[in-house]
């Protein structure tokens, strides 16, 4: 009984040669196959990889609190998004939370807006805030909570300038700030945080 085999030559005499070039056509088509295959990985792997780094450098990044600059709203060590991509379709309002370039040792911090352009901030000797004459409404603070100028002077007025925003950390007693360093620029404003 013959057995028929593809790739195999049968080499009994009078039985019809399959030959080696048919072998090396299917070596060589077995070959870029898996070349192919190799190709078509390396190039989902390369889109995925750039994808990635698209969406961590300009979408959503993942941001982790280092300090108590804002307690009680976001925890020390506490790990957040930050979406960066929300600033390209709105201008940053009052109340965000946004990580910026710190204009003091230029790392990142971690800092909730209070005013925007054009805004004026007055700080009083009573620990007060007030944004254009308004006293301002921190629902996010606990009650009694004091906010005083710099430890330079007793009470301070601040107004913001062109694409300027003034922030401050939830911790009033414990953050560097606006009222160090004054309205920071929007360009350093890098995305929007969320809790």
């Amino acid at each position: 009984m013959d057995l028929e085999v593809t790739g195999i030559t049968d080499t009994r005499a009078g039985a019809p040669s399959a030959g080696k070039p048919g072998l090396r056509r299917d070596y060589l088509g077995l070959g870029r196959s898996i070349l192919q295959q190799f190709l078509s990985c390396m190039l989902v792997a390369a889109i995925a990889y750039g994808c990635f780094q698209f969406i961590s450098h300009y979408v959503l990044q993942s941001v982790q609190v280092v300090g108590g600059s804002m307690a009680p709203t976001l925890h020390d060590s506490g790990r957040y998004v930050l979406n960066r991509w929300v600033y390209h379709l709105r201008e940053p309002q009052p109340k965000d939370i946004v990580v910026l370039r710190d204009p003091e040792d230029n790392c990142y911090a971690v800092k909730r807006i209070v005013a925007q352009q054009g805004d004026r901030v007055y700080v009083n000797k009573a620990g007060q805030i007030f944004v254009n004459g308004k006293l301002l409404n921190e629902p996010y603070l606990p009650p009694g909570t004091m906010t005083f100028a710099s430890a330079r002077v007793r009470e301070q007025l601040w107004i913001c300038g062109t694409n300027r925003y003034f922030v401050l950390g939830d911790n009033r007693n414990n953050s560097a700030d606006s009222r160090i360093y004054g309205a920071v620029l929007r360009q350093d404003i890098l995305g929007l945080v969320l809790p």
